[in-house]
C-alpha cells in the first residue's frame, strides 16, 4: 500500500464515469449511511483501485467489483483507509479486466459540526432546536460523504437518491423525478446530472420556505430560507433571474440545468458555494430585509449571487484541471460579478469600488510569503490556503487588466469561444491564453505568464529628466526590499488631460519616453501633471519623483483627476510609506488634499488607511496618537457634516454606506459630538427597534461609538449590545454587534468580548467576525489566542477559518519581539492548512515593526501633523 501514500494526485488506471449514490441521514443521531455504485473504466491492468475517502467507515463485506463483460463479482482481499492521505486502497487477488466495470461500496459516517463534507447545521422551528443536513464539498470534502475520485478533472455524472424524514425538504443538484412516502420516511430520487466534478455535488435536507420565479427560457429559480423568512429571499431571487439572462447573453451559452435553487444555511464556513444547480449561502449573503438590512448588506447579496452564478459557467460547465488553476474559477467569477452588478445597478459605481479588490490583492502580493497565481499543490491540506486574495482578487485584477489591453468586445468574443470549446470538460490557464491569443492576435501567453507564473508585482518609478520621462520597474515588497521579478507591463499614461493619453508595453527593466514626440505639442512636460496606470486597470504600483508627486497633489486638490486615479495615487503612496520608501509626513500631506473628497470608494480607502496609521505607527512616539486622531477628525469632518446623521430624500446607495463608515471612523478617533449623538440614538433604539433615529446604515457606527465609552466600571453599553444580539434573529444584525464588541479601549472588556466569541451563543462561522480588536486590546487578544489555542484549533482547525484567527490577532502587532514570540509559540503547532498564513501574518508584524522604527526617525513629525490639522 505504501506506493500510494503521500501522492498529491490519484493514480490514473481507473476512471469514474457515473455515480449512483444513496444516502440516508439520521438528523437526530447525526449519522448517515450510504451506498455508492460507480461505473469505472479500467484503462490499465491493475490489482488496485485507489480513490478518496475520509472519516467514513467502510466494512469488508460492503465492497465489490463487477466487470460488465463477464458479470464476475470480485471482492477485495484487502481494504485500507489511509487517513493521512484521505485515500481508500482496495486490493484484489487478481488483475481487474480492462473495460467498464461497476464498483459498489457501502459506508457510514457522522454528520459533524465542522461545516465540511456532509455536516449538520442547527436552526429553530416552533421554538424547538432542529438539525438540518448540508454538504460543503469544495475543495476536497466530497470524500467525507461518499468514496469517490475527488479531483476536479475526474468528471462524471451523478444519480442521487435520498432517504429522509417525510416532513423535510430534500434538495440536490437536479430536479426531483420521484418521491415515495412510507410512514415517517420518504425516498426522493433526482434526475441524473450532466457531467461534473465531485466538489459540485450537493445535498440539503431540512425545513424551508421558498420564493420562486422563472427565466424567459423556463428555468425555475427558487430561494430557500428558514421558515418565516421567505420575504427576505425576494431580492436575491430577482437578482438571480436578471443575472442568468445577462450571463446567457454575455457568454453566448444558456444556463445548462433545468432549475436553480439558492439556499440560506445558518451554519456555513464560506460566504457561498456554487454547487451546480443548488447554490448554498450564508444567510447574510442571500437574505435582504427592507427594514433591517443596510445598503452594504444589499450590495453584498448582489456581489455574492452574481459571483456564484458566474461559476455555473466558469467552474461548473468549464472546470479547472487541478487546484493550481483555482484562480480561473475565482478570479473570473470575482471579475464577472462586478460586470453583472454594474449592469444591474450602474449607480453603485461598482468598477470604482472594484479598486478595493485590487488593494486587497496588492497588499497580500506585496509580501515575500505570498504565492504565484498558479501555485503548486502537493497535498490536499494546502488547498484551503489558496482561497485567498491572490486567487480571487489578484486574479480578477489580471482579468480586468487583460480585458482593458485587448478591448472589451474582443475579450467577450474570445471568452464565449473558450466556454464553447471546453464545455463539460477541464481547462488549464494556458488553454484560456491560447483562445484569447487566437481571438486577439496579441501575445497573450507571453504577456500573462509573467503575471501568473511568478509571485508579486512591480512598482514603476517615473521621473522627468531633460524633458523626457524615465521609467524603471522593480518588484515591490512591503518590507521595503526589492525582489528580482520582471514583468511585461501594459503602461497607460495621461498628461494634463484625459484626452492626452498613450499606451505601451514596458518589456524591459527601464525605458525612456520623449514625451513631446509621444504625446504631441498639447503638453508642457515641465509643468503638467502626469498620471500612470490610468483608471488603475494595471496590477502595479507607481512611484513618482517629488516634482511629479507635487503636481498630482495639486491636480487632486483642484478636482482634475478621476475618482479611480485619485484612489490609485493615495493607495500607492500609503504602500510606499509602509515600505519605508516615502515619509509618513509626505503621506499625511497627500491625505490632506482629500478633505473635500466626494467619492465613496476613495473616502472608504482613506478611512481604512487612517485607522491603520493610528493603530500601527502611533507606537513610534508618545504624543503622536493624539495628534493623528485630531488630524483624522479634521480630515473627515467636511464629509460628515455634509452627509449628517439623517438620510436625505433621494440620496444614493453609496451615501448610506459612506455615512456609516465616516461616523464609525470619527467614533474610533474619539470625536465627542459623534460619540454623544450615537449614544443618544442608541438609547432610542433600545426603546424601539424600529426607531427612524437608527436606520440599518447607522447601526454599526452607533454600536462602535457605544463601545468607545464602555469600561469595566461602565458596562451598560456592552450589556445592551449583548441584549440586541440575543433578541434579533437577523444574521446581519448579529454580525454588526459581533464586529463591534471588541472595539472598546478597555482591554478587560476586549477580553470579555473575545471569550463571548467562543461561547455557544455564537455560531461557529461567526466567531471570526468579532476578532477586530481595538488598538488598546492587541496584546490582550494575543494572550487570549495563546491561552485558548487548543480549543480554537480543535473547533476551527480542520477548515480555512483557523487562518482568520491567526491573521486577525497576529497581523496588528508592532514589534520584532512579538514576531519572534509568535514564531516561537507556533513552532510546534503549525499544520499544513495554516503554515502559509502564519508566515504571512508574522511577516506583517516585522513590516509594522520596521515602519514604527522608521517613523521614529522623522524629525518634527508631531509638529507637522499639528500644522496639517490646522489647514483648511
Amino acid at each position: 500500500m505504501e506506493q500510494f501514500e503521500g501522492q498529491p494526485r490519484l493514480p490514473k488506471f481507473a476512471v469514474p464515469k457515473r455515480y449512483d449514490i444513496r444516502l440516508k441521514p439520521d438528523l437526530s443521531a447525526c449519522k448517515f449511511a450510504g451506498f455508492v455504485s460507480i461505473d469505472l473504466d479500467i484503462v490499465a491492468g491493475t490489482k488496485f483501485v485507489v480513490l478518496n475517502a475520509a472519516e467514513l467507515s467502510v466494512t469488508n463485506g460492503s465492497v465489490s467489483f463487477t466487470n460488465r463483460g463477464f458479470s464476475k463479482v470480485l471482492e477485495p482481499s484487502n481494504i485500507d483507509l489511509v487517513e493521512a492521505d484521505e485515500i481508500l486502497v482496495l486490493e484484489f487477488a487478481e488483475t481487474l479486466p480492462i473495460g467498464i466495470g461497476v464498483l459498489t461500496i457501502g459506508f457510514e459516517g457522522t454528520l459533524s459540526d465542522n461545516m465540511k463534507g456532509f455536516y449538520r447545521s442547527t436552526y429553530e422551528h416552533g421554538g424547538e432546536k432542529k438539525n438540518m443536513a448540508v454538504t460543503q464539498f469544495e475543495p476536497a470534502d466530497a470524500r467525507r460523504c461518499f468514496p469517490c475520485w475527488d479531483e476536479p478533472a475526474c468528471k462524471a455524472t451523478f444519480k442521487i437518491t435520498l432517504n429522509v424524514p417525510s416532513e423535510v425538504v430534500a434538495l440536490s443538484n437536479m430536479p426531483i423525478i420521484e418521491e415515495k412516502v412510507e410512514g415517517h420516511l420518504k425516498t426522493v430520487s433526482y434526475q441524473e446530472s450532466p457531467i461534473m466534478s465531485t466538489y459540485l455535488v450537493a445535498v440539503v435536507v431540512g425545513l424551508f420556505d421558498y420564493v420562486e420565479d422563472h427565466t424567459s427560457d423556463g428555468v425555475k429559480v427558487r430561494v430557500y430560507c428558514q421558515v418565516g423568512k421567505a420575504n427576505q429571499g425576494k431580492f436575491a431571487l430577482s437578482v438571480a433571474i436578471k443575472t442568468l439572462e445577462l450571463y446567457k447573453k454575455y457568454f453566448a451559452v444558456a444556463y445548462t440545468l433545468p432549475k436553480l435553487d439558492m439556499v440560506a444555511i445558518p451554519d456555513f464556513a464560506f460566504g457561498a458555494m456554487e454547487n451546480y444547480g443548488l447554490v448554498t449561502y450564508r444567510e447574510t449573503a442571500l437574505l435582504y430585509d427592507d427594514q433591517h438590512s443596510a445598503a452594504s448588506n444589499k450590495q453584498r447579496v448582489v456581489i455574492v449571487v452574481t459571483h456564484e452564478l458566474a461559476h455555473q459557467w466558469f467552474g461548473n460547465l468549464v472546470t479547472m484541471e487541478w487546484w493550481t488553476h483555482l484562480w480561473l474559477n475565482e478570479g473570473f467569477a470575482t471579475w464577472v460579478a462586478h460586470l453583472a452588478t454594474d449592469n444591474l445597478f450602474p449607480e453603485w459605481k461598482i468598477w470604482t469600488q472594484f479598486l478595493d479588490e485590487s488593494t486587497d490583492g496588492l497588499k497580500l502580493d506585496g509580501l515575500a510569503k505570498s504565492h504565484p497565481i498558479e501555485v503548486e499543490i502537493n497535498h490536499v491540506g494546502e488547498i484551503n490556503e489558496i482561497f485567498d486574495a491572490i486567487s480571487y482578487k489578484k486574479g480578477a485584477c489580471l482579468i480586468r487588466m487583460l480585458q482593458s489591453y485587448l478591448g472589451a468586445e474582443c475579450f467577450q468574443r474570445s471568452l464565449a469561444s473558450y466556454i464553447k470549446k471546453y464545455a463539460c470538460s477541464n481547462a488549464k490557464t494556458e488553454d484560456l491564453w491560447a483562445v484569447l491569443e487566437e481571438g486577439s492576435g496579441e501575445p497573450v501567453k507571453k504577456l500573462m505568464n509573467s503575471w501568473t507564473k511568478q509571485q508579486g508585482y512591480p512598482v514603476v518609478s517615473v521621473k522627468v529628466k531633460d524633458k523626457k520621462l524615465e521609467f524603471e520597474q522593480s518588484q515591490f515588497l512591503s518590507s521595503g526590499s526589492h525582489g528580482n521579478g520582471q514583468w511585461i507591463i501594459p503602461i497607460t499614461l495621461c498628461c494634463g488631460a484625459y484626452d492626452v493619453k498613450k499606451n505601451f508595453l514596458l518589456r524591459t527593466k527601464s525605458a525612456t519616453l520623449d514625451i513631446k514626440k509621444f504625446l504631441g505639442d498639447k503638453t508642457e512636460v515641465t509643468s503638467v501633471w502626469i498620471k500612470l496606470n490610468v483608471d488603475q486597470t494595471g496590477f502595479y504600483r507607481v512611484k513618482y519623483d517629488e516634482d511629479l508627486a507635487t503636481r498630482l497633489r495639486y491636480a487632486i486638490e483642484n478636482k482634475y483627476l478621476s475618482a479611480t486615479d485619485r484612489f490609485g495615487i493615495l493607495d500607492d503612496s500609503f504602500a510606499l510609506c509602509m515600505a519605508r520608501q516615502q515619509s509618513l509626513s509626505s503621506l499625511l500631506t497627500l491625505m490632506g488634499a482629500y478633505r473635500e473628497e466626494p467619492e465613496y470608494t476613495v473616502l472608504s480607502n482613506l478611512i481604512g488607511m487612517s485607522r491603520k496609521v493610528a493603530t500601527i505607527v502611533a507606537d513610534a512616539t508618545p504624543d503622536l496618537l493624539d495628534c493623528l486622531k485630531q488630524f483624522f477628525i479634521s480630515l473627515f469632518q467636511y464629509s460628515a457634516e455634509k452627509l449628517g446623521w439623517e438620510p436625505k430624500e433621494g440620496e444614493n446607495h453609496l451615501d448610506g454606506m459612506l455615512r456609516g463608515e465616516i461616523l464609525t471612523a470619527l467614533a474610533v478617533f474619539g470625536h465627542d459630538l459623534t460619540l454623544n449623538e450615537a449614544n443618544r440614538r442608541f438609547l432610542a433604539f433600545l426603546d424601539d427597534r424600529n426607531t427612524p433615529l437608527l436606520p440599518p446604515d447607522l447601526r454599526q457606527a452607533a454600536y462602535v461609538a457605544v463601545m468607545q465609552r464602555v469600561t469595566t466600571t461602565n458596562r451598560l453599553g456592552y450589556e445592551s449590545l449583548l441584549r440586541v444580539y440575543r433578541e434579533t434573529d437577523l444574521s446581519q444584525e448579529k454580525t454588526r454587534v459581533l464586529s463591534s464588541l471588541a472595539s472598546s479601549p478597555d482591554p478587560k472588556i476586549v477580553l470579555e468580548a473575545l471569550h463571548f466569541l467562543l461561547s455557544s451563543e455564537v455560531r461557529s462561522q461567526d466567531a471570526v467576525l468579532g476578532l477586530a480588536v481595538s488598538r488598546e486590546g492587541r496584546e490582550t487578544a494575543w494572550t487570549w489566542l495563546k491561552d485558548n489555542w487548543d480549543h480554537i484549533f480543535q473547533t476551527w482547525g480542520s477548515g480555512y477559518l483557523i487562518t482568520r484567527f491567526i491573521s486577525a490577532i497576529v497581523s496588528p502587532l508592532t514589534s520584532s519581539e512579538k514576531a519572534r514570540e509568535v514564531e516561537e509559540f507556533f513552532a510546534s503547532r503549525t499544520k499544513p492548512s495554516m503554515a502559509r498564513n502564519l508566515k504571512q501574518s508574522t511577516e506583517r508584524v516585522y513590516i509594522n515593526a520596521n515602519w514604527v522604527l522608521s517613523v521614529q526617525k522623522e524629525e518634527h513629525l508631531v509638529n507637522t501633523v499639528k500644522e496639517l490639522t490646522q489647514r483648511k
